[in-house]
């Protein structure tokens, strides 16, 4: 089974600029695909990026050229840096990973969740 740590996220006013990360963990040998969502309050979760085994990366529209997703294979670790965040970038950000493992084995495995607040 795949693990998903995530870390970032926090509080900023409008203009700032967060971080996120996502991390792979508990299995071997394994191709992932890494995807973000959020879920604003009373709203359904949205997709906002991915980057796959491929290093093929797609963005939402309401974040295209604001926010950037990089990957660090050694690390199986992906970054999303968060810039000119807006009020309504407040959510709550998951990682999705999926993963293809050796002998044939996918998961598809979510974060807990990192929170982000931005302030007008």
């Amino acid at each position: 089974e795949v693990q998903v740590v995530e870390s970032g996220g926090g509080s900023v006013q409008a203009g700032g600029s967060l971080s996120l990360s996502c991390a792979a963990s508990g299995a071997t040998y394994c191709r992932y695909d890494f995807s973000w969502y959020r879920q604003a309050p009373g709203k359904e979760r949205e997709f906002v990026s991915t980057i796959d085994s491929d290093r093929r990366i797609s963005y939402a529209d309401s974040v295209k050229g604001r926010f950037t997703i990089s990957q660090d294979n050694a690390k199986n670790t992906v970054y999303l840096q968060m810039n000119s965040l807006a009020p309504e970038d407040t959510a709550m950000y998951y990682c999705k990973i999926v993963s293809v493992c050796s002998g044939g084995y996918l998961y598809t495995n979510w974060g807990q969740g990192t929170r982000v607040t931005v302030s007008a």
